[in-house]
């Protein structure tokens, strides 16, 4: 009967999380906050049984599909352009709040010590980029603030659990010293960094060897767990190692994987993120009724520990906005930096061509040199065209909602821990306040700063751009149409049949822009689709040097790549064709 009403409890969590997220887009609500109020509603209804979800399901089951399924989709580039943000806010921000926070709780509680503490403070220091991120997206936040936001989210979570992890062992006397901890920290990333970018070398490999689409689709379901279990018996960060092998996978897939396997991919994966991010929230509120009676008032009663849990909000949310002021200002500078080396290097690149022009070897350096400064100067280009001010610091401020993490790691504390329960509702306090005041205050505080998000008129403009140098790739191909068929009796009208499709595709961009197998007798449709076929692989490696070059957003190449998967699905040929 368990087994049952497993499923029937299955059932009808996957019903209330649809029925949510539909109503939740005409309310203009992000669906997270809505699935925590009504999990905590549901969890009164008379019958109903106490909900309480091992932590091990959600670190092992859940986190490592839910960081993949987001890792695929954040594009390399802008993760690139936009590191030295998102590591001062996932790494060196978290370890401050951890520190601060379990200082905090080290003198309110006097029975804690300070390693539990900390520990406590690395359970509530990750925000959780769910929420801010579907709000920020809704609202047109600026590309540049939500890739921030994505990549902090990413990896913010791996130095939360590796500093818990580590404070666990120091209050059960496991570290001698803080070097010992620094020492587990580093090796944790470094292994974890290692075993991500093994995994995804081997599994992008291996797919990019199948054409059958179940069978491709298999192994991409299993990616997050080959990266997380070897990092984690290594004692490595098995979360570190996921988001390394989504972001390896993500950015290779343009190259290595056929057009269906990247629908498939793009289909799969937003399905599984969709179900296990909103089922978590879901679960987050039925769990609280559970916490609330396994509370000892002998030690700390309920009313305690949530004034507890609120003092620890405030001042994480303190500890993110003073936070913000220096990083804005750093990042500016940090563009300023990157202009006067990238002109140095200009200046000696242009030396170098002078000094031996003739020399075979100096000129292909001087070649990787120019692929280097372009690179450098697109890269300063995009900063200062998506600049981070006050209002973007402020809107970052604000995204600090706790969620996953947060809800499974407070129930990973040894049982041994004084305050347990205690401390794992102080953490739930944290999570639930601040995804309910900042998740359902943000999109308040994105009109009145009045940020402004994507143009979408540029984003048009950008992307008949990209598509007319894209085309003009696949248009050379049609010079010589005999080269791509194996024969050279080529019907004239097929190859103006595929030189009008590529046309048709930039003349209907611009519109809108304007608007806001071979056989001795081929058949022409045959002819028809082989040739496209050849214009289309033209077009995809412009667009993947396109890419590498990072001229255009990776909105506007995502856009571009989308559209020529969705034709060479279309091309693919039918049975019996060869």
């Amino acid at each position: 009967m368990a087994g049952v009403e497993l499923a029937l409890f299955a059932v009808i969590g996957v019903a209330v999380i649809v029925t949510v997220a539909a109503f939740s887009k005409r309310l203009g609500i992000a669906a997270p906050l809505i699935l925590v109020v009504v999990g905590l509603g549901l969890s009164y209804l008379p019958g109903l049984p106490t909900f309480t979800v091992p932590h091990e399901l959600i670190l092992m089951g859940v986190l490592p599909p839910l960081l993949y399924a987001a890792a695929v989709n954040v594009p390399v580039v802008d993760f690139r352009r936009n590191f030295g943000a998102i590591s001062s806010l996932s790494v060196f921000l978290v370890l401050v709040s951890a520190f601060a926070t379990g200082w905090l709780l080290y003198v309110l509680l006097p029975d804690l010590n300070l390693a539990a503490a900390i520990a406590l403070g690395a359970v509530v220091s990750p925000p959780d980029a769910v929420a801010a991120t579907s709000i920020g997206k809704k609202l047109g936040l600026p590309p540049r603030l939500v890739t921030v936001l994505e990549g902090e989210g990413l990896v913010n979570d791996a130095t939360a659990l590796v500093l818990l992890r580590s404070a666990i062992a120091a209050s059960a006397g496991g570290l001698a010293s803080i070097w010992d901890g620094i020492a587990d920290f580093g090796f944790a990333v470094v292994a974890a960094v290692a075993v991500g970018l093994l995994v995804g070398i081997a599994t992008v490999y291996i797919r990019s060897k199948l054409h059958d689409p179940v069978l491709d689709t298999a192994i991409s379901f299993v990616v997050p767990f080959l990266a997380f279990i070897p990092a984690e018996e290594m004692h490595a960060s098995g979360v570190l190692a996921v988001v390394v092998a989504g972001l390896y996978t993500g950015h290779r897939s343009g190259s290595a994987f056929s057009a269906q396997a990247r629908i498939n991919d793009s289909v799969n994966w937003h399905t599984v993120q969709f179900l296990l991010e909103n089922g978590v929230f879901l679960l987050m509120g039925l769990e609280i009724r559970y916490l609330v009676e396994e509370i000892n008032p002998e030690l700390l009663t309920v009313g305690e520990s949530v004034v507890i849990g609120l003092a620890v909000t405030a001042l994480l949310i303190m500890i993110r906005f003073v936070w913000m002021g220096p990083l804005i200002l750093l990042l500016r500078a940090k563009v300023g930096y990157q202009e006067r080396r990238t002109n140095r290097f200009r200046a000696a690149l242009d030396r170098l061509k002078l000094q031996e022009p003739g020399d075979e070897r100096a000129q292909r350096r001087a070649n990787r040199g120019e692929q280097i400064y372009r690179r450098r100067k697109t890269d300063i280009m995009q900063l200062r065209a998506e600049g981070l001010d006050w209002r973007g610091g402020v809107v970052i401020g604000w995204s600090g909602m706790r969620g996953v993490v947060t809800l499974a790691a407070a129930q990973s504390l040894p049982e041994a821990t004084p305050y347990r329960e205690q401390l794992v509702l102080i953490a739930f306090t944290v999570a639930v306040v601040t995804l309910l005041l900042q998740g359902g205050t943000l999109p308040w505080v994105i009109r009145a700063l009045e940020v402004r998000g994507i143009n979408a008129a540029a984003d048009q403009r950008s992307l008949a751009t990209l598509l007319d140098q894209i085309s003009d790739a696949g248009l050379r191909v049609l010079e010589n149409p005999g080269a791509c068929l194996d024969h050279a009796d080529v019907d004239p009208d097929v190859v103006e049949r595929v030189r009008q499709s590529t046309f048709l595709r930039s003349e209907l961009a611009w519109e809108r822009v304007k608007a806001l197998g071979v056989g001795a007798s081929p058949t022409p449709q045959l002819q028809y689709r082989e040739l496209r076929r050849a214009v289309v692989d033209a077009e995809r490696e412009a667009l993947l040097l396109a890419r590498r070059e990072g001229h255009f957003p990776s909105r506007t190449l995502a856009d571009a790549q989308r559209l020529l998967d969705l034709e060479e699905s279309r091309l693919k040929p039918r049975l019996g064709e060869h």
